[in-house]
């Protein structure tokens, strides 16, 4: 019985934490003065309201999945991996670099860039893990300063070796391009692109890797409990560097697929593109599970792509559906809150049964 109600909860949490953000936001959207019902149905418009619509949504999802998976896999092992955002960042410049230096078929040459993307990202990962399997530092320090490393070395590269007439990067060639006529024709021009059948791949990837292999296995058991790992034979050092080093090549995937599908070269950049740090919230949406994942980048990408329609018809400010997503998660992370309530349902539920 316990087995089964934990498999609801992992249901249900999330779904009444939906509904419970969506009910703050409303609240919030009546304290500025605005129609919450008409505020919702203008974002659900600006997701399904046509063919271009949804295929932006679904556009601005896909490096939602890439970030969340990095985030989600490095928790699932134990690991808090907060330099997804850095990570994405350099997926971004390999994957410009070897889009642009390089000559290879079409295909290939964007197969290519990806996976030298996933190389770069990882090995920049990897510093960190290795710095907290060898050396103790923890790894969020690391991760997170290594972002800002990621962020400006960047920007001497593209200045010093691969500044374009813009300011960014000169064009990746046509055939690392990643966009596709097929998406585009039936999205009416949207920028969806094969990156989202290469992210909805890695999810699947994801969850075989920890769940049906070996190697997932004692990924998940180091991350679980070192010290029984280690005196179970297992190689703790070993595995928290990979762990990073997988979450790291997701993200670098993700980047790769920013830069070779949407905008075929790389911005000169003053900040970060808040990818990576989204990552962290659709992860804790999805509960740190691969399909989960999938599902918090939906609702996160859909509403903030849909709050521009409300903030462009009826000029209700796009803050109030982020203080929606943020109250998401909110609930999403004090589930507590949400145990309680099913907890007095469950009993009030048993004893009208037994009444």
């Amino acid at each position: 019985m316990n087995s089964v109600n934990s498999k609801w909860n992992a249901i249900l949490v999330p779904v009444l934490a939906v509904i419970l953000g969506m009910l703050v936001g409303a609240l919030v959207m009546l304290a500025m003065g605005f129609n919450p019902i008409r505020g919702y149905e203008l974002v659900f418009q600006g997701i399904f309201g046509n063919a271009y619509y949804l295929g932006e949504t679904l556009r601005a999802v896909t490096p939602l999945i890439f970030a969340g998976l990095a985030v989600a896999f490095a928790f699932r092992t134990g690991l808090f991996n907060i330099g997804v955002e850095g990570q994405f960042i350099v997926g971004q410049l390999a994957a410009a670099w070897v889009g642009i230096s390089w000559n290879l078929p079409p295909v290939i040459h964007a197969i290519v860039a990806v996976l030298v993307a996933m190389v770069a990202a990882g090995l920049y990962a990897g510093l960190a893990g290795w710095l907290k399997a060898k050396l103790g530092v923890h790894e969020v320090i690391t991760t997170i300063m290594l972002n800002y490393v990621a962020l400006f070395s960047s920007n001497y590269v593209i200045r010093t070796f691969l500044k374009g007439q813009s300011e960014g990067t000169e064009d990746i060639q046509p055939s690392a391009s990643l966009t596709s006529d097929f998406f585009s024709s039936i999205f009416d021009g949207a920028r969806l692109n094969w990156g989202l059948i290469i992210a909805l791949l890695f999810t699947l990837l994801m969850y075989w890797l920890l769940w049906k292999t070996t190697v997932g296995y004692e990924l998940r058991s180091v991350g679980f409990n070192p010290h029984a790992s280690e005196y179970a034979g297992m190689n703790v050092s070993k595995n928290i560097v990979l762990s990073m080093v997988i979450s790291g090549m997701l993200a670098g995937a993700g980047g790769a697929v920013e830069t070779l599908g949407v905008y075929g070269y790389m911005v000169i950049s003053a900040g970060f593109t808040g990818i990576g740090f989204d990552g962290i919230a659709v992860a804790l949406i999805g509960a740190n599970n691969p399909f989960g994942v999938v599902l918090g980048a939906l609702l996160f990408g859909g509403f903030s792509f849909g709050a521009d329609n409300m903030q462009r018809v009826e000029g209700i400010p796009t803050e109030s559906i982020q203080i929606v997503i943020s109250m998401v998660i909110y609930f999403v992370a004090a589930s507590a809150i949400i145990y309680r309530l099913l907890g007095v349902f469950r009993r009030r539920r048993r004893e009208e049964v037994q009444s």
